[in-house]
């Protein structure tokens, strides 16, 4: 820390909804020239803190100052004029715009009311030069990746002279490479003087590059620490407020008794199937009770190939057997009618639907199921939903809620709630830890494995290795849009031999056994 005064002083600080008490009497310290983790499980209160600091909500109790002058944001914008921006994990840019108009919208440098195209298009090149990026800026914003992205918000932020820059969640879809660029530029603006909020679920990034970390849970302070004074179980301990079995729960195994898994009809079984510019032609069966881990690279096609497999995207390549049947999945509605379930990797675009309650958004699969003719009765609706709102944990447990006012977390169990109602045959789990916390995370794992034994089929996609190989009886590998490899998980694979599969991109390896 350059200052041994804070930036940013929040005190006293709470705040509640309708049945919820998000945050009470929290107190928060941010100084110049550091990185400072806030931590916790989802819905202990740190977007909350987050939003109230933006002007997002208002506060019930407390004061928030900033260089020693006491604020109340009333929104995003003002907060960003008053030096306090934030790049969200879904970056809120118009990426139907260039990098360059993304960059000084709103702000635009202006001659006789005309705006001065030259000046912005040298204006970000400058700021993008700054952070050691170099990309066309007249180019659709849209047209680059996630963390190119983030760069831009990111260097947008700067120019706005930003003192305070939040980091909500910026690695969850980025690779190992990208992270790295990431952690470089918050190391340079640290050392210029800025104060970075980072948010994240990836304990191991906290170590990497915070100074600092504040936990909170159940919307109440825990504690401020220096990094190096917190090892990492404790700081776990501290966000889940009790001596962790959950890290036994993590390194628990399923059943890996493929031999008996195999030896009866597949329950899914596809032949080449492929999409043009998607995905290549690719074979896999899936056995009841078997946990198929699919592996890769961002970008690697792990999506792309489940959605061939949920109808979602039409396959223009290979078919499709269900229960040792031809099975033409032209939709997800047919794929539900064959017992297959999926959940989206992009909940907020592809899942939830946030203005309605957590109830309804529970049941939405099982409707479409019976079709809209046929109601389910509210009766049988309260039954299921508030038995998976007690079997997940789900917090708040009032199923009236809108599922916009749960956290991440709590929401990525809904949308598991919503197909284990349909008593799915194969579920499919896009990246379905991912933005949760450890606990969450533990308790999602150990449900794949209670499934895995009571014999629902899981394809299990992750961009973490480890929770892969955790829970998969075979590993899939993609790369470059196609399947290279099909591992048995026994003891001779790891994620180094994984990592060196995705590398070398040996086509069709055989299976291990």
């Amino acid at each position: 820390m350059t200052d041994s005064r804070p930036v940013l002083t929040m005190t006293g600080i709470s705040k509640s909804f309708p049945g919820v008490r998000a945050l009470h009497d929290v107190d928060f310290r941010l100084f110049p020239g550091e990185v400072h983790a806030l931590m916790g499980e989802n819905g202990a209160g740190k977007s909350t803190l987050i939003k109230v600091l933006t002007g997002v909500y208002g506060i019930d109790e407390g004061t928030i100052t900033l260089d020693g002058e006491q604020v109340a944001f009333s929104g995003p914008m003002q907060a960003t004029a008053g030096g306090v921006s934030t790049v969200y994990q879904e970056v809120n840019l118009c990426t139907n715009l260039s990098v360059a108009e993304n960059i000084f919208i709103g702000r635009e440098p202006r001659r006789f009311g005309a705006v001065r195209w030259g000046e912005v298009r040298r204006r970000a090149r400058a700021l993008l030069a700054r952070l050691e990026i170099d990309i066309d800026v007249t180019a659709p914003l849209g047209t680059y990746s996630l963390a190119v992205q983030q760069m831009v918000a990111i260097a947008r932020a700067i120019d706005v002279q930003a003192r305070v820059l939040i980091l909500d969640e910026p690695t969850s879809s980025l690779d190992a490479g990208e992270v790295a660029q990431l952690f470089r530029i918050m190391r340079q603006l640290r050392d210029e003087g800025i104060a970075l909020l980072f948010v994240t679920h990836f304990l191991d990034q906290v170590y990497g590059i915070a100074d600092r970390i504040t936990v909170l849970r159940n919307g109440r302070l825990v504690g401020e620490y220096p990094t190096a004074d917190l090892p990492q179980l404790t700081l776990v301990e501290k966000m889940i407020g009790k001596e962790l079995d959950v890290l036994e729960r993590l390194e628990e195994q399923p059943r890996r008794d493929v031999a008996a898994l195999e030896s009866g009809t597949p329950f899914v079984e596809v032949a080449d199937l492929g999409r043009k510019g998607a995905v290549e032609p690719f074979s896999l069966t899936i056995h009841a009770g078997e946990v198929v881990g699919l592996a890769g690279l961002l970008g690697s096609g792990r999506t792309e190939a489940a959605r061939l497999l949920f109808g979602a995207d039409r396959a223009d390549h290979g078919h499709t057997s269900v229960s040792g049947r031809r099975a033409a999945l032209r939709n997800p509605v047919h794929a539900i009618g064959h017992g297959i379930g999926f959940c989206s990797e992009n909940r907020r675009a592809e899942g939830i639907i946030a203005d309605l309650s957590v109830r309804e958004n529970m049941i939405l699969a099982m409707q479409a199921a019976r079709g809209w003719l046929r109601p389910i009765p509210r009766r049988r609706q309260d039954e299921l939903v508030d038995r998976y709102v007690k079997a997940l944990s789900i917090r708040p447990a009032d199923p009236e809620l809108p599922v916009r006012n749960l956290s991440g977390g709590n929401q990525q169990k809904v949308l598991l709630a919503r197909w284990l109602i349909t008593e799915p045959r194969l579920l499919i789990l896009d990246e379905p830890t991912r933005g949760i916390d450890i606990g969450a995370k533990a308790e999602i794992q150990k449900l794949v494995v209670q499934l895995s034994d009571g014999g629902m089929a899981v394809l299990y996609i992750s961009a973490e290795l480890e929770e892969v190989l955790r829970l998969s009886h075979k590993v899939v590998v993609m790369r470059d849009r196609e399947m290279v490899a099909q591992l048995t998980n026994d003891d001779t694979v790891d994620a180094d031999r994984v990592m060196q599969t995705i590398a070398s991109g040996s086509r069709r390896e055989e299976a291990t056994r």
